[in-house]
């Protein structure tokens, strides 16, 4: 069992894709067990990455002694992490108010794109339909032309997982207070809302408008934004504020008036074409070699492939390989319980522990944390 901060948590996960996953696999990171319920073996997409750490049994829920397997497990657990639409669960005798009837101290944990209720719940989406009526999506891409999704980072990882991750923290550290479990309802389309706060505070004073042709964060800006290298490849320029520009100008050669009434988008079109051309009479990495390690915020765009070879990020060890698949280190880093990344762990072994623990049955005295602590 590992160190981590989350050690003797117990986690069932419903298998899925996307958000709930990477839920389990953050909790998991953190010294969880995580025990994924699929219904056949190897149905649900294999990723070693979102997969580490945990380990899975094959259970269908949907025949009555599956089910009563699954209520069983639930007794001895902490956190239910599922990612169906809203009702299914209810509908397979799981809801929350059947599986919190048994265990009360279960924190049950609900990954949706739209949330248990309003008028599109019951409906399809993915993350770019969910970013949609945030705001979100309109902010991103070159002006005048379509919006660019952000893969799914912003809406199923950022807005659903990491609030899911966050909500379930939240409740563990409310339940050593109360006792109590409760549920959480995690909607995508409400963590992208909330992470579009600091520009909705922005938009009453203009200082960062969302008219993609006006935004400085959004690419429009000469001094925000990436540039064609000799290579082909990419260079990252992040230059904001004047003293960065000062120096990213001197790092370049360039003129120190170039950037002169940087704050009026209507000279951006003639600065960026300027930037533009120095960028092209050079391949990436020289740029890098010559601006990295100093206040001119540029940095080489790298491809995955390539992020681990990175000096600072090889120094700090944010990638590691194993059995020929990339993984990143856990984060964020602890300084007395650091998570780790685990081997999966074989399904039998872990039912087992936990079967040899009783069901948590009612509400424990205030002051109780875990299921493990029963032990």
């Amino acid at each position: 069992m590992s160190g981590g901060p989350l050690s003797g948590i117990r986690v069932v996960e419903f298998a899925g894709i996307g958000p709930g996953p990477y839920v389990g696999q953050l909790l998991a990171d953190m010294g969880a067990e995580v025990l994924v319920i699929e219904r056949e073996r190897g149905k649900a997409p294999a990723n070693p990455v979102n997969d580490r750490g945990k380990a899975r049994w094959a259970l269908d829920i949907r025949d009555p002694q599956g089910r009563d397997a699954a209520l069983d497990l639930l007794g001895r657990a902490d956190v239910l992490v599922e990612g169906f639409r809203p009702g299914v669960m209810e509908r397979l005798g799981l809801g929350p108010d059947v599986v919190r009837a048994a265990n009360p101290r279960l924190i049950y944990g609900r990954m949706t794109g739209w949330g248990q209720d309003g008028p599109l719940a019951q409906t399809a989406g993915h993350d770019i339909t969910y970013l949609a009526p945030t705001g979100a999506l309109a902010a991103m891409g070159p002006a005048g032309e379509a919006p660019v999704p952000p893969l799914n980072l912003v809406g199923d990882f950022g807005g659903g997982a990491l609030f899911l991750a966050f909500g379930i923290a939240a409740a563990l550290v409310e339940r050593a207070t109360s006792g109590e479990g409760q549920v959480i309802d995690a909607a995508i389309v409400d963590g992208v809302a909330s992470m579009m706060g600091f520009f909705a505070g922005f938009a009453a004073t203009g200082l960062i408008p969302q008219d993609r042709g006006r935004n400085m964060l959004g690419g429009a800006a000469p001094f925000y934004r990436s540039y064609v290298c000799a290579d082909g490849r990419y260079l990252a320029v992040g230059a904001i504020e004047p003293a960065f520009l000062a120096e990213l100008l001197a790092r370049l050669g360039a003129p120190a008036d170039l950037m002169d009434g940087r704050e009026d988008p209507a000279n951006w079109p003639a600065q960026t074409q300027a930037l533009a051309a120095i960028f092209a009479t050079r391949p990436r990495d020289e740029w890098a070699a010559l601006l990295e390690g100093g206040d001119a915020c540029a940095a080489g765009v790298l491809a995955l492939d390539e992020a681990p070879g990175h000096p600072h990020l090889a120094a700090r060890g944010v990638y590691e390989t194993r059995d020929g698949v990339l993984h990143p280190a856990p984060a964020p880093r602890f300084s007395r319980t650091p998570g780790a990344v685990r081997a999966a762990e074989d399904a039998a072994t872990l039912r087992a522990r936990w079967a040899a623990t009783p069901a948590i049955g009612p509400a424990a005295p205030t002051g109780y944390a875990r299921a493990s602590d029963s032990v």
